[in-house]
């Protein structure tokens, strides 16, 4: 991949469009929910990072429901969702949660 294209970096798991296309409602809230969302996302991006999936891989994305309440989203190419159910089952299985 190149900086050729504005979305290089997150190979297009970004792109939500069509998963809740809803109209604002005036007077909601959703830059409260949004920031809340952006929060938790980061810290799950993080997590990621440490545990070695890459943001072009796998990622955290914040966004808000209809309602103004934060949410967050996983996006994924199918071999890094799969390396992280692996790290978790290890991890429900109480082995460590060694990749």
């Amino acid at each position: 991949m190149s900086g050729s294209d504005e979305n290089w970096l997150s190979g297009g798991l970004d792109d939500i469009t069509g998963i809740e296309s809803v109209l604002w409602v005036r007077g909601v809230d959703y830059m409260a929910g949004w920031r809340v969302a952006r929060e938790s996302a980061d810290r799950l991006n993080r997590a990621l990072l440490g545990v070695g999936l890459e943001r072009s891989e796998v990622r955290a994305v914040a966004s808000t429901d209809e309602e103004g309440r934060g949410v967050v989203r996983l996006a994924g190419i199918p071999d890094a969702v799969g390396r992280l159910a692996q790290l978790l089952e290890a991890l429900a299985d109480g082995d460590g949660g060694a990749l």
